[in-house]
C-alpha cells in the first residue's frame, strides 16, 4: 500500500513513512493510492470477526488492509493492546445505544458511544492507538517526534493522554485562549508531565490550525526538529476512525444486504471522512448526513457548492466549541476523491485559490452533484437554541443526557430519516465536558466520573501566546534542545 499528496507530490510512500509527517512535501494530505475493496465474502468476514473476537480484532483486520509494513504480529498486539474493556468501559467499545420511543416497533435514531475512553470524547479512539503506534516506530527507529497539534477542545486532550510518558515524544499543543469549556481545559492544562507543553493562543482555532500547517510547511524546521502532527490532518488518525463505521454497521444490522445512515457532528470534516473511506471501501452506508453548529461552512457546501471560510471576527463562539471552525482541514480529502484525483485542480483551489480568494465555488461544475448523488453527502446545521431543545427532547422522551455536539447531530439527523435505513448518530463527547448548557437545558449537572472530581481546581501549567509563527517556532526549539 502506497499513499499519495492531494496536491500532486511525486513521492509515494508508505504507513510508517507518513504515520510520523502529517502534511505531505507539498502541503497536502496523504491518501492511499486506491482504497482497499471489501466484498460480500470479505463483509461477512468482519461480521463474523466482528462478532467473535471483538472490536480489537476488526481493528487489526482493517488496519492490515492498509499498513503493511509493521509486522501482522506486532500491529495485533498494538490493536489489542489499545482496545481493551479497562480502557474504554465496555466489551464492545463502541456499543449501539438505540433512542426508542414507547410504543414505536424500531429506534428511531442510535448513538454510537465512542466517548468511554481517558478523556470522554471520540477522539480517544484514534488517540490512543497513534501514541501506541508513534511508541513502536519510534522504538524500531530509536528516533524521537515532537508533536505540534492545535485543538478546538478534545484533540487536544486526547493526544495529551495517549502520549504522556511516551518514549521518544513530545507534545505542543495549541488551543484558543478561553474558548475551550472549562472542562476541557482542566483536562488539558492540568497534565504536568514533563513532555507535554500546552500553548494557549490569542484567537480561535482556526489561528491555531494556521500555526500548525505553517510549520509543517517549513520543511528545514519540520526536519531540524522531527515535527509531527496528531490533528486529523495525520492520515493514521482517519483511519482509526474508519475501524467504528464497520463495528456500528455490524450492530444496526443482521445481514450484509442491508444499509445504514450515519450522521455526523462535525467541524474539521476528519470523523465524517472516516465514513467517506469506509463507503468508498463497500461498507452498505447510504446517508452521510454532516451536521454543523452556526460555524456552517460545510453545510454551506453541501447545500451550494460554496466553500467560503470565515475570518476570526466570523467564526462563531457556540456551546459546542469543538466545532468553532471555519477551515475544514479534511475536506480537502473528500473534494480530491469528488473531482476525480485531479491534483492539479487541488493544488489550484487549495493550494493557492482558497488563501487568495477566501472561498471556491463548484457549483458549476457537474462533478459537485456526485457529493450527494454518488458519494451520499447531506448535511444541515443547529443552533444554540435547536441544542437546549434537542438536550431537553432526548432526556425526556428517552432519559439519556447527550452533550452539546452529539445533539447538534440528532437534531440534523431526524431531518434526514428515512424509515427503511437505520440512522447512527455518531457521540462525540460525554456530558460533563460541556456542563454549563446542561445545566442550561436541563437544570442540573451531568454526571461526573470519579476520576474527574475537582479537575477544575487541580493545578495547571499553560503558556499564552499571540498567534505569531516565529514565536511559535522559537518555544519549540527552545524545548527542544
Amino acid at each position: 500500500m502506497r499513499y499519495l499528496s492531494t496536491r500532486g507530490h511525486a513521492d509515494r510512500k508508505r504507513f510508517c513513512e507518513i504515520l510520523l509527517e502529517g502534511l505531505a512535501p507539498d502541503g497536502g494530505l496523504y491518501l492511499p493510492e486506491s482504497y482497499p475493496r471489501v466484498d460480500a465474502a470479505a463483509l461477512t468476514r468482519l461480521r463474523q470477526v466482528w462478532q467473535s473476537q471483538g472490536y480489537a480484532a476488526l481493528a487489526f483486520e482493517i488496519l492490515s488492509l492498509y499498513i503493511d509494513d509493521i509486522p501482522a504480529e506486532d500491529l495485533k498486539a498494538l490493536c489489542q493492546k489499545t482496545y481493551t474493556e479497562q480502557v474504554f468501559g465496555t466489551r464492545e467499545i463502541v456499543p449501539l445505544k438505540p433512542l426508542q420511543s414507547a410504543g414505536n416497533a424500531k429506534p428511531d435514531v442510535y448513538l454510537e458511544a465512542l466517548s468511554n475512553g481517558p478523556t470522554l470524547a471520540f477522539k480517544d479512539m484514534a488517540m490512543q492507538l497513534l501514541g501506541n503506534l508513534f511508541e513502536y516506530e519510534l522504538a524500531r527507529r530509536g528516533d524521537e517526534l515532537n508533536i505540534f497539534g492545535a485543538t478546538s477542545g478534545d484533540t487536544g486532550s486526547a493526544a495529551e493522554y495517549a502520549m504522556r510518558g511516551k518514549k521518544g515524544v513530545r507534545v505542543f499543543m495549541t488551543s484558543p485562549h478561553g474558548r475551550m469549556s472549562p472542562f476541557q481545559q482542566a483536562q488539558m492544562f492540568s497534565l504536568l508531565d514533563e513532555n507535554i507543553h500546552n500553548i494557549a493562543i490569542e484567537g480561535v482555532f482556526d489561528d491555531c490550525q494556521d500555526l500548525v500547517k505553517a510549520v509543517s510547511n517549513d520543511l528545514a524546521f519540520k526536519r531540524q526538529y522531527k515535527i509531527g502532527t496528531v490533528n486529523s490532518i495525520n492520515w493514521a488518525r482517519l483511519l482509526a476512525q474508519v475501524v467504528y463505521y464497520f463495528a456500528g454497521y455490524f450492530q444496526a444490522t443482521t445481514a450484509n444486504d442491508q444499509k445504514v445512515s450515519f450522521t455526523v457532528p462535525s467541524g474539521n470534516f476528519g470523523n465524517v471522512c472516516a465514513g467517506h473511506v469506509a463507503r468508498m471501501m463497500g461498507l452498505p452506508i447510504e446517508r452521510l448526513v454532516v451536521a454543523t453548529n452556526e460555524n456552517d461552512v460545510l453545510d454551506e457546501f453541501f447545500r451550494t457548492g460554496v466553500y467560503r471560510v470565515r475570518g476570526t471576527a466570523d467564526t462563531h463562539e457556540t456551546s459546542s466549541p469543538s466545532m468553532d471552525i471555519s477551515k475544514a482541514s479534511n475536506f480537502e480529502r473528500f473534494v480530491f476523491d469528488l473531482l476525480e484525483r485531479d491534483a492539479s485542480k487541488i493544488q489550484a483551489i487549495f493550494g493557492e485559490g482558497l488563501s487568495r480568494e477566501g472561498f471556491f465555488d463548484l457549483s458549476a461544475d457537474p462533478r459537485f452533484a456526485k457529493a450527494a448523488s454518488f458519494y451520499g453527502f447531506e448535511s444541515g446545521k443547529s443552533t444554540h437554541a435547536d441544542r437546549l431543545k434537542t438536550i431537553q427532547q432526548v432526556f425526556a422522551q428517552y432519559g439519556v443526557m447527550v452533550d452539546t455536539h452529539t445533539a447538534d447531530g440528532i437534531k440534523v439527523a431526524k431531518e434526514h430519516l428515512n424509515p427503511a435505513v437505520p440512522m447512527i448518530v455518531l457521540e462525540t463527547a460525554l456530558p460533563i465536558k460541556f456542563a454549563a448548557t446542561l445545566v442550561e437545558a436541563l437544570g442540573r449537572e451531568p454526571n461526573r466520573p470519579a476520576q474527574f472530581e475537582g479537575i477544575e481546581q487541580l493545578p495547571k501549567r499553560v503558556m499564552v501566546m499571540n498567534a505569531d509563527v516565529a514565536q511559535i517556532k522559537a518555544y519549540i526549539a527552545a524545548h527542544c534542545d
